[in-house]
């Protein structure tokens, strides 16, 4: 990545535009450039913005785009630690799961974000361990609520390991090996509740 080129512009698509040179348009610019963050649309509409790294080292602070604003952005609490290459999966109860990543180490450490919670400072918590810390991988919201990261990179290779996430009692569970070793791969939810990984 040419850190020189990194951006905090903002795009917005809107393809009932019939004039196609007007789909794209501005919007408001991030507070900070990021590369490497996530982005979660919440039930509510807005998206949150999490973590990544730009030319200041690794990022943990986060932000939350509303729609319904004129001023589109405002920052709502950082995280524990910072992170980028992570995943970000909203759950059935608002909240949302970050998984592994990279800060400063090859995390096995997760997070849950809850906007319901008034302090800005304690809206992250820690909610268990992965087996294997991990970067570039997939997380799959499945239909019982679950949540299934399945592959990526710890440092030393690409992952066949893959773990569930359990919101219930906020555990870690193997889900099995991959035949084959992925990162940079995608992850599909299937009508029938199988996920679909491709590619890598």
């Amino acid at each position: 990545i040419n850190l020189d080129n990194l951006l905090s512009t903002v795009e917005l698509y809107d393809p009932n535009e019939p004039d196609m040179l007007k789909r794209w348009s501005m919007v408001d610019s991030l507070s900070r450039q990021r590369v490497d963050h996530s982005a979660t649309l919440l039930h509510d509409g807005r998206v949150l913005v999490t973590a990544g790294s730009n030319h200041d080292g690794y990022q943990r602070t986060a932000e939350m785009y509303d729609p319904a604003r004129s001023a589109g952005w405002s920052r709502t609490g950082d995280l524990p630690v910072p992170l980028f290459s992570h995943t970000a999966t909203l759950l059935p109860s608002g909240k949302v799961l970050t998984a592994g990543g990279y800060g400063y180490e090859f995390t096995r450490r997760a997070f849950v974000y809850d906007q319901n919670v008034s302090e800005m400072r304690n809206r992250w918590g820690e909610t268990g361990r992965m087996a294997t810390g991990r970067i570039n991988h997939t997380a799959t919201l499945l239909p019982q609520g679950k949540v299934l990261v399945a592959g990526g990179f710890d440092g030393k290779s690409a992952l066949t390991s893959a773990e569930e996430y359990d919101p219930t009692n906020q555990r870690w569970s193997a889900a099995g090996d991959l035949i084959a070793a992925r990162i940079y791969h995608t992850a599909t939810l299937l009508p029938g509740g199988k996920v679909l990984l491709a590619g890598g």
